[in-house]
């Protein structure tokens, strides 16, 4: 992989850290003998992937991205080369119990880390992470690209749509110039799974949860595709993008999409039966869909851009990405926490080399 020298010994500050995806991608700079500068503002989840592995962090903040100030604080302090920005209230339901709280981790954090760099404006290379979410969804069977129509209906689409507005803005303003020292880049990527993942309302955990309980698993929008992907693939996109982001000018203020390169769709219902395989007695029915908020019911990405401007593509299909989700889970539960923690590594270490 073209990124793997160009780490080391650097200064990386990871938003969101303690979160799913933040953690894997924590685990594999440390891998890559980066020195991690971490801020979060809570472990949103027990148990956690993130205390699996929290003694890797040489700087382990906890704020409020809302607190500006701090936030300012940190980076002039710590003057990262690169900055990962993932941070955010992750969950569609939880955007309709807690829409302001929503806007704000996800509109407003990102508008303060934006602001911090540009205060700072040291040499730094920054990647934004957003989702697939932000592209206003007309459910139809076509793929997102870049240059489509953002938006949404629910809160959490609003949210994202609205952080890459921000981001939008701040390039075109601040970043652009020649006087900035800072490069940009946003990343939206598709629904991802892996071990580790504990978050409510979320159809991998809430399979593990059922499962290890001996319960049966109520699934809902049991139709609904969604762009599968195990959480090294969008990891790989980031960790690509912000090294060749760092190299070529070219790339600022570029946004690109990281999702699945297998052809067909999966709907939530094959997700489970394929999870299932490795649970034996695992049980299952569907909720009725009457009466329930709003969620999308297709999504697909077009990752063209990624493959051809990054050279990023996609590694793991539909089975390989359940069979390593379960996989984790199946050894978390019957050989404990360091067997799970050196899985991980395992599984970085074996993309890595694929």
């Amino acid at each position: 992989m073209q990124f793997l020298n160009n780490f080391k010994n650097k200064k990386v500050m990871v938003t969101g850290h303690t979160g799913f995806k933040g953690s894997w991608l924590s685990v594999w700079l440390n891998i890559l003998g980066a020195e991690v500068i971490a801020v979060s503002k809570d472990i949103p989840t027990q148990p956690s992937h993130y205390e699996l592995f929290k003694k890797i962090f040489n700087y382990d903040y906890r704020i409020n991205l809302e607190n500006l100030t701090k936030l300012t604080e940190i980076i002039k302090k710590n003057k990262p080369d690169y900055l990962f920005h993932l941070a955010a209230q992750p969950i569609v339901l939880q955007s309709y119990t807690n829409p302001y709280d929503t806007f704000s981790s996800n509109s407003l954090g990102t508008l303060n880390i934006l602001e911090a760099l540009k205060r700072s404006n040291h040499k730094c290379s920054a990647i934004f992470i957003t989702s697939d979410k932000c592209y206003e969804n007309i459910n139809q069977e076509i793929k997102y690209k870049e240059t489509d129509r953002l938006g949404g209906i629910d809160p959490y689409s609003t949210s994202k749509a609205s952080a890459e507005l921000i981001i939008k803005g701040y390039y075109e303003s601040f970043f652009k110039t020649s006087e900035s020292k800072i490069r940009i880049s946003s990343a939206r990527a598709g629904n991802v799974m892996g071990g580790g993942d504990w978050a409510e309302h979320r159809i991998v955990p809430d399979c593990i949860k059922s499962w290890n309980s001996e319960k049966e698993l109520v699934i809902r929008n049991a139709n609904a595709t969604r762009p599968w992907q195990h959480v090294l693939e969008p990891v790989n996109g980031y960790l690509t993008l912000a090294s060749l982001l760092n190299e070529n000018t070219k790339l600022n203020g570029e946004s690109f999409n990281f999702g699945p390169s297998d052809s067909n769709s999966y709907t939530v219902e094959s997700l489970v039966i394929e999870l299932a395989k490795f649970f034996p007695g695992a049980k299952w029915s569907i909720e009725d869909s009457k009466n329930k908020l709003y969620e999308a019911n297709l999504l697909s990405l077009d990752c063209m851009k990624a493959k051809k401007t990054l050279g990023w593509e996609a590694k793991l299909n539909f089975n390989k990405t359940a069979e390593w989700t379960s996989k984790w889970y199946h050894i978390y539960y019957n050989e404990g926490l360091e067997a799970a923690a050196n899985l991980t590594k395992k599984q970085i270490s074996e993309y890595s080399n694929d």
